[in-house]
C-alpha cells in the first residue's frame, strides 16, 4: 500500500494570527494584500535576525494565491533563508491557514522576498560585518 504524501510547512513558523471580519473584500475572503502585508513582516522578522539589524523589503518575486483565507481562519506564516548575498537576503515565505473549527491546515500562498540590510541612514549594509583585520 502507498503511503499518502502530505505537504508540510517550509522553514519556521513566524507569524501566527486570527483573520478578522475588518480584514475581508467585498466577497468575504480575506484581502490579499492583507495576506502579503503578514507575509512582508513574517520574513522582516526573520531576515532582522539574519541580517542582525536594520533590513527593508526591496522585492518581491513569484507571488502565488492558491486558495482564500477566510474569516476565522488563523494564518500561519513561515520563513527560510533561500540565500544570502553581500547586502541581500532572499527569503522564502509560506502563509498557511488552520481553517475555522475544521483544524484542516492548508497552504494558501507563497513567494520570494527580497531584503536589503541597511545601516542608520538606510543606506546598504553588509549581511554579516567581517572581522576587524589586525
Amino acid at each position: 500500500m502507498a503511503e499518502e504524501s502530505v505537504e508540510q510547512p517550509r522553514g519556521e513558523l513566524t507569524v501566527r494570527l486570527v483573520a478578522m471580519p475588518s480584514d475581508t473584500n467585498a466577497n468575504g475572503d480575506i484581502f490579499g494584500g492583507w495576506v502579503l502585508s503578514q507575509m512582508d513582516v513574517a520574513g522582516g522578522i526573520a531576515a532582522v535576525e539574519t541580517a542582525q539589524g536594520r533590513v527593508a523589503t526591496v522585492a518581491i518575486d513569484a507571488l502565488h494565491f492558491i486558495r482564500p483565507v477566510k474569516v476565522g481562519d488563523v494564518l500561519c506564516v513561515y520563513t527560510a533563508v533561500d540565500r544570502i548575498g553581500r547586502t541581500s537576503i532572499k527569503m522564502h515565505v509560506e502563509a498557511w491557514a488552520r481553517r475555522f473549527r475544521r483544524h484542516v491546515r492548508e497552504k494558501v500562498t507563497d513567494a520570494t522576498f527580497t531584503f536589503v540590510a541597511i545601516d542608520e541612514d538606510g543606506r546598504p549594509r553588509p549581511v554579516v560585518e567581517e572581522p576587524a583585520k589586525g
